[in-house]
């Protein structure tokens, strides 16, 4: 049996670590709620209460009636999925190459991506590279730029370090080559580590709002992040004048800018939310997880 002392103190552990979860929880919650509440009754809502105050689903009809929102999502899928799809095959394969123990020149490498991580050169030779190249209002601008995350480059040599180099040599005596190796060996043992590194690169590429209001001037090339900025942080009021074609005057003074915003915070986090338990599941074991049998 434990001693009272361990159980005591793993209630009070438990009890602040609900409390800290209630924290993050019920904020969320409550906007959710607040976005599908009667306009009329949503001003009066608490920052405690996560049950909608009636129900109405005009504040979403009013956000999808926006032309550039529905472009927006799309700009945003793109360069998140293209981004990270990206971003994944750039880190694996160069940390494969970089784990190689008889790669020339393997010091000098990892000493300049190293100075790169810690002394970042700034956001204007970047846009000056970017212009020359003629990338300026191309989505491309957006997805080419972070290719490669040296931080998280390391995180995946870790991973690709722990794979048998015993394993690697088998399958070059087979007859394997270099491509073949990396596919079919170090990808599927570094598995949990690629999971990790996909749901980091693309919660950032989903919440890029600064690279995108710079490079991409088209308002139908623009992300939903771009928007949500302006609306929410900003308070651009685009969105609600807009609403005044699809409701008449009395409809219209009824609206809760609060509840409108709510809404259009649940759009923007929502995918995120639903992407999360995709990859989580890949999130376990070590690297040995997706080790192949023989």
């Amino acid at each position: 049996m434990k001693p009272k002392k361990n159980i005591l103190a793993q209630v009070i552990i438990s009890t602040v670590m609900i409390l800290i979860i209630l924290t993050m929880i019920i904020p969320i919650l409550n906007i959710f709620a607040k976005s599908f509440s009667d306009p009329a009754l949503s001003p009066s809502m608490s920052g405690l209460r996560i049950i909608p105050v009636g129900f109405d689903l005009i504040n979403y009809q009013i956000i999808f009636s926006h032309p550039v929102l529905i472009p927006s999502i799309f700009n945003s899928l793109l360069i998140t999925i293209a981004g990270t799809c990206l971003n994944i095959f750039m880190t694996t394969s160069a940390a494969y190459v970089l784990v190689r123990p008889n790669l020339i020149g393997k010091k000098a490498i990892m000493v300049f991506l190293i100075c790169m991580m810690l002394f970042d050169p700034g956001f204007v030779p970047e846009y000056l590279v970017v212009k020359d190249l003629g990338l300026m209002n191309s989505r491309w601008s957006v997805i080419l730029v972070t290719a490669v995350n040296v931080f998280y480059l390391v995180i995946m040599m870790r991973f690709f370090g722990e794979v048998p180099n015993e394993m690697h040599e088998a399958a070059t005596i087979d007859g394997a080559g270099h491509f073949r190796i990396f596919w079919q060996i170090y990808m599927p043992l570094a598995k949990s580590g690629i999971a990790t590194l996909t749901m980091y690169y693309a919660v950032s590429r989903w919440n890029e709002y600064f690279r995108s209001g710079i490079y991409l001037l088209d308002s139908k090339k623009t992300t939903l992040q771009v928007i949500l900025r302006q609306f929410v942080v900003m308070n651009s009021t685009e969105t609600i004048v807009r609403a005044q074609d699809l409701l008449d005057y009395n409809e219209f003074a009824k609206i809760d800018v609060n509840a409108l915003k709510a809404a259009t915070i649940v759009v923007a986090i929502v995918p995120i939310i639903i992407f999360y338990p995709i990859i989580l599941r890949y999130i376990k074991g070590g690297v040995m997880t997706g080790a192949v049998k023989g």
